[in-house]
């Protein structure tokens, strides 16, 4: 459970005009459809993007370690609620809320609301981004998409 709260914090990103805590709709604007990389203060990093249904799509590596995983959360797994953005999963007593701090122009900090120590660092990807399919994954369908950005 802790690792989904981490690829959620990992997959919200928003970078408003200016540096400092974002709104919920500032980050609804800034983050659907765009790809995202993270790194969280545990070593746990990856990529992913956030459509419009608040699913979320992107690969994860946990704790720096292993290998890079697919991951997928279904619509409405990612909730603005007044002025938070919230998680709803599955099998979670409660539904994390984030605070979203911009630290630049592409980038922000995301942690859980009361836990600021769990955190994860997000940086928009610049490029397009391309799913590369392998034969070789564990993917229900034989598949293992992951995630690369090409700067073109």
């Amino acid at each position: 459970m802790v690792r989904e709260v981490a690829l959620v914090v990992g997959l919200l990103a928003a970078v408003p005009a200016i540096a400092g805590e974002m709104s919920a709709e500032e980050a609804r604007r800034f983050v659907i459809g765009k790809m995202f990389s993270y790194t969280c203060f545990e070593g746990t990093r990856g990529q992913g993007r956030v459509h419009p249904d608040g699913s979320v799509v992107g690969s994860i590596q946990f704790q720096g370690q292993g290998p890079m995983r697919y991951a997928a959360l279904p619509a409405g797994t990612l909730q603005v609620r007044g002025e938070s953005v919230c998680a709803s999963l599955r099998g979670l007593p409660i539904q994390p809320c984030f605070n979203l701090d911009r630290t630049s122009e592409t980038s922000f900090r995301g942690s859980v609301a009361g836990l600021g120590f769990a955190y994860c660092e997000f940086t928009r990807n610049q490029g397009r981004a391309h799913v590369i399919r392998s034969a070789h994954s564990n993917h229900p369908l034989g598949l293992r998409p992951s995630f690369t950005a090409d700067n073109n």
